[in-house]
């Protein structure tokens, strides 16, 4: 179980997620299979309820057209 500092970067890397998924005009299932994952999984990362696997971090990156380091900008 994540304590809670994990709990809270969760929660703000999957703010961020959904922050870039939106300004691309994508919807949570487009980008669900942009990456090919199911799209509960979107919005348990997007709900900071998922840890993500770095070969997600890779794949979301690319679908958002960002590098992997801007899916953390302003996570705390």
């Amino acid at each position: 179980m994540a304590d809670t500092q994990e709990k809270t970067l969760m929660r703000a890397f999957g703010k961020r997620v959904a922050e870039l998924r939106r300004k691309r005009g994508l919807t949570q299932e487009q980008l669900a299979a942009k990456i090919d994952t199911h799209v509960t999984t979107i919005a348990f990362i997007e709900g900071g309820t998922k840890f993500v696997r770095l070969s997600t971090l890779r794949k979301l990156a690319q679908a958002l057209s960002v590098e992997i380091k801007e899916l953390f900008e302003g996570v705390k």
